[in-house]
């Protein structure tokens, strides 16, 4: 068996895909990076050439069970194992329960929630043959316990996931796989500006501004400071965390007001 770990990264073309990918390339494992974004993952190849990166680029959709079957398989052809898998790909609209599309609401599912639940079985099976004590952790949010009333079926899946998390990480732990969610909250991405109003007009500026109140940090954080909690997690030094959601957010969940009026109250407190 070959002795460099393997990492299979979903939605690796742009933020915190792309930033994971660069994390473990450095750290020497070997890559397996999907997303359908082929574009994005051959610009991700002279970032990941100039760290003399192991790697394999393979676009397609998770929603699509037989893309995941063929990674699987051109996985462990290559490498002969895996060592840890990052479900990271997301998709969703904006727009509320009274107006969203069965058609939207079945697609988000399938890719938010059911292409993780099948690509974490298929994983833990090839980890459970080898006798490797794998890792699989599942990017999930903040949100899936502060929603915003305007993203139903992302919501659903973000909480969904955790408590995939939390069974899988009962079923696999006997075998020494650890299954871990990460919550990200107020991270700078692609999904933090295309929050539009009813005339079109970009709005995320005043979002970002509002949730950055919100943040007791008082700032975004980067895909690569999610990067790096996932990077441990997987590490040895993480070695009895199981079961359980991490979250990466700034203090953005347990705060209760905009610090702006916190100032009104207590001016030279805050």
């Amino acid at each position: 068996m070959e002795s460099k770990k393997v990492v299979i990264i979903t939605g690796a073309a742009q933020g915190i895909g792309k930033a994971l990918a660069l994390k473990y390339a450095a750290s020497g494992y070997a890559l397996v990076l999907a997303d359908i974004d082929g574009e994005g993952l051959h610009l991700l190849k002279t970032a990941l050439d100039a760290l003399h990166s192991e790697y394999v680029c393979m676009p397609g959709d998770v929603a699509d069970n037989s893309f995941i079957d063929h990674m699987i398989t051109e996985t462990v052809a290559k490498w002969n194992r895996i060592d840890v898998l990052i479900n990271n790909a997301a998709w969703r609209t904006l727009e509320t329960m009274r107006t969203i599309s069965l058609e939207d609401w079945d697609k988000t599912i399938r890719i938010c929630l059911t292409a993780p639940a099948f690509l974490s079985r298929n994983v833990a099976a090839v980890m459970e043959e080898r006798g490797l004590p794998g890792v699989i952790i599942n990017i999930s949010s903040v949100m899936s316990q502060r929603a915003g009333g305007n993203s139903p079926a992302y919501i659903a899946c973000k909480g969904g996931i955790e408590s995939l998390t939390y069974e899988l990480a009962v079923l696999y732990g006997p075998q020494g796989i650890r299954v871990v969610a990460v919550n990200p909250g107020n991270i700078q991405t692609g999904l933090s500006n295309d929050y539009r109003n009813v005339s079109g007009e970009n709005i995320s500026e005043k979002l970002v501004d509002c949730v950055n109140d919100l943040t007791p940090l008082q700032r975004a954080g980067s895909p690569e400071e999610v990067a790096n909690v996932c990077y441990w997690l997987s590490s040895p030094e993480a070695s009895f965390i199981t079961g359980t959601s991490i979250l990466v957010d700034g203090g953005l969940l347990h705060n209760f007001n905009p610090y702006q009026i916190k100032k009104l109250q207590f001016p030279k407190e805050f």
